[in-house]
């Protein structure tokens, strides 16, 4: 039982670091553009498919 006295606020702690990093997260604009890179994976830059130089 005295376990709990340890355990309760470490996950109270734990919690609001989550919650503090998500906030920070999404103040920052880490979640503005969730498409963009999704996208560009599909597009194909440079264009040297089979065009290599020996």
């Amino acid at each position: 039982m005295s376990v709990l006295f340890l355990l309760i606020p470490l996950a109270f702690v734990l919690a609001g670091l989550a919650v503090w990093a998500f906030v920070r997260s999404a103040l920052e604009g880490q979640y503005d553009d969730l498409e963009t890179p999704a996208h560009r994976m599909l597009v194909d830059d440079d264009g040297s498919v089979g065009s290599r130089s020996r």
